[in-house]
């Protein structure tokens, strides 16, 4: 996992393909390889994002743990 605190983007890299096509979700951009699999996912405007975590926490609400992408 990145983030670019200049462009205030985080990136998720899920796995080692190659990138064929994107789908836009608010501000969620899904890179997709060929075959329909997700490769990076990138949030927009993330320190909204993450502080919405935070605030969850602070409200004693655990956040879902990440899965493993084994």
């Amino acid at each position: 996992m990145l983030y670019d605190l200049e462009a205030n983007i985080l990136c998720w890299e899920l796995a080692k393909d190659s990138i064929y096509t994107t789908k836009e979700f608010g501000n969620f951009i899904i890179h997709l390889s060929k075959v329909g699999k997700p490769v990076l996912i990138e949030v927009l405007d993330a320190s909204k994002f993450i502080g919405q975590f935070n605030s969850l926490q602070k409200k004693g609400l655990e956040p879902i743990p990440p899965i493993s992408m084994v």
